[in-house]
């Protein structure tokens, strides 16, 4: 097992083509993060990577920046799929491997995931891909209905494998999993490691590399940190009770997807607060919270009967 405490080294000492390295060095990348300077050799090597990580660790480009590094540019079947909880992610992820792809002429990235129609999906992977980034149910969709095929696949990626676990995506996941060829690479990451997960990679990974990287955190003498643990049915009557409680002058509340975000923000203008939905339009790097939701009120503001 390795941790975040070893001495890092350059991205021009990890083997990585001098494609991505150009591409690195236009995003302004200077040094591998912890995650990335343990689990890129291993990518390459062809070995199973079992990662702990959070968000913010740099574990897109992790795995990125070494599968750009193997991929034959004149094979245009499906060479990796990466799975993603959510629609944001999977198109943070594409965007992602586009970036780091700038200069690997005729490197195509799709992302598949429910909510978009159909057509245009199959047309981009008819015209052909190199990786693909989806949710499990869309991309099990396309599995059985044939226009996404995967005896080429030469790696998988569960990227937030917990997440899929709680949103109960699961079980789609160990389907793809039993549809994908024997002899094939997988990197599994996970913010936690809970039994399911565990178990996942027992059955599926072979003698994975163990990654596990702590984030380090630092709050301003200034903040004070607290939390409150409740239950996903009692989170907005907890709110309610904050808001009413608390003093305040504006407050960012961080939500997990775009759909509750919109929720939240419309039950809490239907208490009274003036709240706001700020959503954004692409895809934000893994340091930044992707939707939030801010009250500007002095006070609450509450409607007139």
């Amino acid at each position: 097992m390795t941790n975040n405490t070893t001495m890092q080294p350059a991205f021009h000492e990890l083997n990585l083509i001098p494609e991505v390295l150009e591409a690195l060095d236009t995003v302004g990348y200077e040094s591998p993060s912890p995650i990335q300077a343990q689990t890129i050799p291993h990518i390459l090597n062809g070995k199973d990577v079992l990662g702990q990580a959070q968000t913010g660790t740099g574990k897109t480009a992790a795995f990125a920046l070494p599968i750009l590094s193997k991929i034959n540019i004149k094979q245009l079947q499906p060479q990796v799929l990466v799975l993603a909880p959510t629609r944001e992610l999977a198109l943070q992820v594409a965007e992602a491997f586009q970036k780091y792809a700038s200069h690997l002429k005729g490197f195509h990235v799709l992302p598949i995931y429910g909510g978009q129609e159909y057509g245009s999906q199959i047309r981009q992977l008819k015209r052909g891909v190199h990786v693909v980034v989806g949710t499990p149910g869309r991309v099990m969709d396309h599995m059985r209905k044939g226009t996404l095929k995967l005896g080429t696949l030469k790696t998988l990626v569960l990227d937030e494998a917990d997440e899929m676990l709680r949103m109960g995506f699961i079980d789609d996941v160990e389907w793809v999993l039993e549809q994908i060829p024997e002899k094939r690479q997988i990197a599994l990451f996970s913010a936690t490691m809970p039994t399911a997960i565990r178990r996942i990679a027992e059955k599926y990974l072979h003698q994975p590399e163990h990654v596990t990287i702590k984030l380090k955190t630092t709050t301003a003498e200034t903040i004070r940190q607290r939390f409150w643990m409740v239950s996903g049915v009692h989170k907005l009557d907890a709110l309610t009770r904050i808001l009413e409680g608390e003093a305040f002058e504006s407050i960012i509340i961080f939500v997990r997807t775009k759909t509750a975000t919109i929720e939240l923000a419309e039950k809490l203008e239907a208490r009274g607060y003036a709240a706001a939905a700020l959503i954004t339009t692409g895809a934000l790097p893994d340091t930044l919270v992707q939707m939030g939701l801010k009250e500007r009120d002095l006070a609450p503001k509450r409607l007139r009967s």
